[in-house]
């Protein structure tokens, strides 16, 4: 089965995890068939020696039923 992948960046306040979980979630709004998420970049805003804002670029698979690539 055909399959696609679309990349995304993530963003939260929190952590990394919430920030990979944004990014699916907003992908997921528009894109059926998600399968699998790779996590290719972690990095973060630093503001007074504290993280402030984790982003995650990610690539999302998801299955092509449409036949076309």
């Amino acid at each position: 089965m055909p399959v696609k992948v679309a990349e995304l960046v993530g963003e939260s306040p929190s952590n990394w995890k919430d920030a990979v979980q944004a990014a699916v979630a907003e992908a997921a709004k528009e894109i059926p068939n998600i399968s699998g998420v790779e996590i290719c970049n972690l990095t973060a805003n630093v503001k007074n020696g504290k993280l402030t804002e984790f982003k995650a670029n990610v690539k999302i698979v998801y299955a092509d039923h449409g036949g076309d690539i």
